[in-house]
């Protein structure tokens, strides 16, 4: 009796060990982590890779390519080249600030778009911060606005600015203040980016500020809404860029040792200036005249 009794406990705790030592075995392949990111950067991002292994590019140029995507691209790398093993997959939405207050719960490891240094400093009780991605000076900004705004097209000089509306949010604390400084007609609130462009592109507010994109005329185009920029001019924003990681996220301290060598060695290797530029977003203080340099 006591034989078959200790028959069926072998039978069934040997299972029960073999699971535990594999959920627990350190060579267990390290699962995927959600990571939210807005719809059409999402998009942009899976065009632009084309089947491309994220962890291989070093060209920056072509079509699609654009500020956020070359954020989500370096973060990725930087993260593999400081020993993080995690891969992502990917929640699609229209989401804007709700990925802050996933952060601050720990429901979201890290932002694949970078926040303004001043954006992250308010968050210190539940974010780490990065180093730099984007340095402070590297950011220089186009004046975009609809084809159709000749006004807004013949601006040269910095008194021009203020015949003009202008739209952002107060929650892009770097881009509002940098508005709030030119002293324009009005300064109008919208927090969602795309409505933002769609205003502009309709004609409603004359223009908004945004990263040079890449097309040969430089020029934006996503759906029915095409801007382009004011040309020989652009607007400084006095601020760096960071990746920002939940610090409640059970991954978050890992993550963030791991972001900063991988952004170590990338910058050592010239790679980051050199994706941006490639990008079309960094542009030559020599090709355009700085509005606000004072």
């Amino acid at each position: 009796m006591i034989l078959k009794i200790f028959t069926k406990l072998i039978t069934v705790l040997i299972p029960l060990l073999f699971i535990q030592s594999s959920l627990f075995s350190p060579l267990t392949k390290a699962e995927d982590i959600l990571i939210f990111i807005r719809d059409d950067v999402y998009q942009d991002y899976m065009t632009f890779l084309n089947g491309q292994d994220v962890h291989t590019i070093k060209n920056f140029s072509g079509k699609n390519i654009r500020r956020d995507v070359v954020d989500m691209i370096i973060a990725q790398q930087a993260l593999k080249i400081g020993g993080f093993e995690h891969s992502f997959k990917y929640a699609t939405g229209k989401i804007n600030f709700r990925n802050t207050k996933m952060l601050a719960s720990g429901r979201l490891l890290i932002s694949f778009d970078s926040y303004w240094l001043a954006d992250a400093k308010a968050l210190n009780d539940s974010v780490y911060t990065s180093d730099a991605v984007i340095r402070q000076g590297e950011y220089i900004a186009g004046i975009y606005t609809s084809p159709s705004n000749n006004a807004v097209l013949a601006i040269t000089e910095l008194d021009d600015l203020q015949k003009f509306t202008a739209v952002s949010t107060p929650k892009w604390r770097t881009d509002w203040q940098t508005l709030k400084l030119l002293y324009l007609k009005e300064l109008i609130h919208e927090d969602e980016w795309l409505s933002q462009a769609r205003m502009v592109n309709l004609g409603w507010i004359d223009f908004l500020l945004m990263p040079f994109n890449s097309t040969p005329d430089q020029s934006f185009t996503m759906d029915k809404i095409h801007l382009v920029p004011v040309k020989g001019v652009a607007i400084e924003l006095k601020d760096s860029r960071h990746f920002v990681i939940s610090t409640k996220h059970p991954h978050g301290k890992i993550a963030f040792k791991a972001i900063n060598i991988g952004l170590k060695k990338l910058r050592s290797q010239h790679r980051i200036v050199q994706a941006f530029t490639q990008a079309g977003f960094f542009v030559s203080p020599d090709k355009v005249k700085i509005l606000n340099l004072n």
